[in-house]
């Protein structure tokens, strides 16, 4: 019988068609390193995976619970990396946590997002991530509240030397009424170190070389205890009044400053009248909104800008305890003007006369190479506008007199009206701050060190006293000669400007300029002349101590006792 045919094999089954493989993108790079200096390609943000946490890591499990779920909702959890890895010792663990509790990290993320318009809450778009240059090379976060528009001379500037005896005599008297009154604080912009001055310590702190070695802390607190004496004079009150003086300090130096008011026993003034607060500060971030984590137990962080002096203020308690006390405005100014004039009543007066909410003290340019920002107005706001951001026309520019039209030149001596600060500035602080792009030093992932690179690795997040201008809605520029009222330190002994050796000489010129105006005459001679601001606030009272003779230079007219006998 025939073999019966063998059945057919079964066909194979198709091959299933195998998956696509992901796009995998060719490495950056790497950078080289070269002792702690990033070489090539610095330091660009990769968005690294989430580390993940270490369920035996003694380290993981000390982090608060509440601070993790802060660091998760504003993502920040790359900070806890080397935490949750279990790669930190105690001390790390420690010092990290007790920083990171002391960040708002929410207000900063916020502040971070509103200044770049970048998300750090949410996985970034490939082109934020794509590189590093091009985000460098943008004008991230330029504008601010200033906002664009047409940049305009100002126009409603008012000159002191211009003013009528009437004029001058009404404002100087509305502003000691206000004194009288306690509805004025000083306020000096103390946070800054006198490193280019070759000093180690607090600028505040430092003597400029006048013969009575007086501080430029002290020359401010004198003349507010003189004015003090003046107000008492003026109304023959039996009390003299009081007027706040707040001292911003920073992180570095505020222990330092305080401890110099008492061993000083406050030169003069009352201890419940001198008041401390510091300057804040913020993380440093990548452009993609990652705070950078500079060593294992801590975020890289820098000062927020002298426009941190309106949170710093509120943080301190300070905006309601001058509530509570009745102060309704408030003179601000630098640390290093030698001849500031602290709640100076001329200038309270002149603003309080306009009904401003806030107002700026200028001086005129020198020439127009002098690189200052001057007041300007852009979209019909007023603002300070940088010297390198004005074009050289505009900055040539004269009137029909020969004046440069660009000219008011700010020299950080504001008022503020509390209200002003409260109600407006702080609310809208988010939109306060630009983007300065800095060389940051942060961790290495890989080695777990330090590295500083040689290029822009990250952003620093600042405000400027002035940018809230723009929100006034009423602004009082008043203009002053800068032979009584201005004279900066900022640069080292013996530099042309704006140094210790130019101070010294504008307050012994000034000292002359006040015994000729008193009714005498000064002998020749180049030597230093200095009057205490205990004698005379500007000039006042010298007319009993000067007569009609000549003095003989060198002269230093110091006070004895109080200092403040009103003649």
């Amino acid at each position: 019988e025939p073999e019966p045919e063998p059945e057919p094999e079964p066909e194979p089954e198709p091959e299933p068609e195998p998956e696509p493989k992901p796009e995998i993108k060719p490495p950056m790079e790497p950078a080289k390193r070269d002792g702690n200096i990033i070489r090539g390609s610095p330091m660009r943000p990769t968005k690294r995976p989430e580390p993940k946490v270490n369920p035996v890591s003694p380290t993981a499990s000390a982090v608060p619970i509440d601070l993790r779920g802060k660091l998760e909702a504003a993502g920040q959890t790359h900070l806890l990396e080397f935490l949750d890895a279990g790669d930190a010792s105690d001390d790390d663990v420690s010092k990290l946590t007790e920083q990171l509790e002391s960040i708002d990290i929410a207000g900063a993320v916020d502040i971070f997002e509103a200044t770049t318009g970048t998300s750090a809450r949410s996985a970034r778009p490939a082109s934020l991530t794509s590189s590093v240059s091009s985000f460098f090379s943008s004008a991230l976060g330029g504008v601010g509240l200033g906002g664009g528009g047409k940049l305009q001379p100002v126009e409603a500037v008012a000159h002191l030397g211009d003013a009528t005896p009437e004029e001058v005599v009404a404002w100087e008297t509305a502003g000691f009424e206000a004194l009288r009154a306690g509805k004025v604080a000083a306020v000096v912009l103390g946070g800054g170190q006198g490193t280019r001055l070759g000093f180690s310590g607090p600028k505040g702190m430092y003597d400029i070389g006048m013969p009575s070695g007086k501080t430029l802390f002290q020359l401010m607190a004198e003349r507010i205890v003189r004015l003090r004496h003046l107000c008492k004079a003026k109304f023959g009150d039996n009390d003299l009044p009081s007027v706040p003086f707040l001292v911003m300090t920073s992180p570095l130096n505020h222990e330092t400053t305080s401890t110099f008011f008492a061993e000083n026993a406050y030169f003069g003034l009352s201890s419940n009248d001198v008041k401390f607060f510091v300057q804040g500060t913020l993380p440093c971030f990548t452009p993609e909104g990652q705070m950078i984590l500079e060593a294992k137990d801590k975020v890289a962080t820098a000062p927020n800008g002298n426009g941190g002096f309106y949170p710093a203020l509120a943080d301190a308690g300070l905006t309601e305890e001058l509530r509570e006390r009745g102060v309704e405005c408030l003179h601000v100014f630098s640390v290093d003007n030698a001849l500031v004039k602290p709640a100076d009543p001329k200038f309270i007066g002149f603003c309080l006369s306009k009904e401003a909410d806030c107002g700026n003290e200028v001086v005129w340019k020198r020439d127009a190479s002098e690189k200052v920002g001057v007041v300007a107005s852009r979209g019909g706001k007023p603002c300070i506008v940088e010297y390198s951001e004005i074009s050289d026309a505009d900055r040539q520019k004269t009137d029909a007199s020969g004046k440069l039209v660009y000219g008011a030149g700010n020299i950080c001596n504001h008022f503020f009206s509390l209200a002003f600060i409260v109600d407006v500035v702080l609310p809208g602080m988010s939109d306060m701050y630009h983007v300065a792009k800095k060389k940051i030093p942060a961790l290495d992932s890989a080695s777990g060190e330090t590295l500083t690179p040689d290029e822009a690795n990250g952003i620093k997040l600042e405000t400027f006293i002035f940018d809230c201008f723009p929100q006034s809605q009423t602004m009082a520029i008043l203009g002053v000669d800068r032979e009584n009222y201005f004279s900066p330190v900022k640069n080292a002994p013996g530099s042309e400007k704006d140094s210790p050796d130019t101070a010294r000489e504008a307050l012994s010129e000034q000292a002359r300029a006040w015994v000729r105006a008193a009714g005498g005459e000064v002998s020749e001679g180049d030597a230093l002349c200095e009057i205490s601001p205990l004698v005379s606030f500007d000039g006042e009272g010298l007319e009993d101590r000067v007569g009609n003779t000549t003095v003989a230079v060198p002269f230093t007219w110091e006070s004895s006792g109080d200092g403040c006998t009103v003649m």
